[in-house]
């Protein structure tokens, strides 16, 4: 094993460990095979349709992590910031585990999502206008209650949740050459590009033009400040991609890609044309860098997407 991959935050055996750890907490979601002539591509695609996971999207795996490596809970329970699904990740964990949970969203949140975090029991609490306003706030408030902070994306246990979902797609799709992924503040890529690194799969980052966290932080060679904005804000609008997965993916990420907000619509719709899928546009958008152009399979490539949300009303994909 190389020093690039023993000095990671995440590894593989941590991922490996994740699976082990919230084996009967989460779903295990299938794998879809498109043709390359339902999707308008030279190339066919393996989806993994993580937007079927529980609560709608990929994010439990590390909720579940986190808390089940914190066990036992501290008395006042669990505090996350979130755009939407994250929060809906750590309140459905919350409920699971029996604990209480305190879910802070910034102002850009549906009213879809904020149902989600309110049905699972979460007490759910609007803390600025962006995410970041609202981080900052549940971290003040676990500071005073003693609660577990459960970071959406900046923490070991997180990514390595998250990483879960490479290992389940590696055993269902053994032959990929390239995985793309959407990204936000990192958690999802950190942990799939911890799980491959040095192992022949090029994972790819895919991000709206609006919210370039990762693409900005690879430019500059560290995690910078980045513009939060457009269709898929309230899922990949991260102000700035997290140090852990920057970490990762400075070494093991292959490539980092930027999609228009029409791109981001158009996947969404060709996924329910040819699928009848309906994800929501954070979930769609790593489909869209190969629809629109901005990424181009090598010849020969065999390529999976992510998709890995859903949680939105279904009359959004038109």
């Amino acid at each position: 094993m190389t020093n690039a991959i023993l000095d990671l935050p995440v590894r593989r055996e941590d991922v490996a460990a994740a699976t082990t750890r919230i084996a009967g907490r989460v779903r295990r979601t299938p794998v879809l095979r498109l043709s390359g002539r339902d999707l308008g591509l030279p190339h066919d695609v393996v989806l993994k349709l993580e937007l079927l996971q529980v609560a709608g999207s990929f994010k439990p795996r590390g909720a579940f992590n986190r808390m089940l490596s914190a066990a036992p809970l501290p008395a006042a329970g669990v505090v996350a910031a979130s755009g939407g699904n994250h929060g809906a990740a750590v309140a459905c964990a919350a409920r699971a585990l029996g604990a209480p949970a305190e879910i802070f969203v910034p102002e850009i949140t549906g009213a879809a999502k904020r149902a989600l975090i309110a049905g699972y029991g979460a007490r759910l609490v609007v803390g600025g206008a962006a995410y970041d306003e609202a981080r900052v706030a549940s971290e003040a408030r676990a500071a005073e209650t003693g609660a577990l902070l459960v970071h959406a994306y900046d923490q070991p246990e997180v990514l390595a949740g998250q990483g879960t979902v490479a290992a389940e797609l590696e055993e269902d799709a053994p032959d990929l050459t390239h995985l793309l992924v959407a990204t936000g503040g990192g958690g999802l890529i950190g942990g799939i590009a911890a799980w491959h690194a040095g192992r022949g799969v090029e994972v790819v980052g895919v991000e709206p033009e609006g919210c370039p966290a990762l693409f900005e932080a690879l430019r500059a060679g560290r995690p910078v400040p980045a513009p939060v904005g457009g269709v898929a804000a309230d899922s990949l609008g991260a102000r700035q991609v997290g140090a852990l997965a920057f970490a990762v993916a400075r070494r093991h990420v292959a490539a980092s890609v930027l999609v228009p907000d029409a791109a981001i619509r158009a996947a969404q719709r060709v996924l329910w044309d040819a699928a009848r899928v309906v994800a929501e546009p954070g979930g769609a958008a790593a489909l869209a860098a190969p629809l629109c152009g901005a990424w181009t399979a090598p010849a020969g490539s065999r390529v999976g997407v992510v998709i890995c949300g859903g949680n939105c009303e279904p009359e959004s994909v038109k």
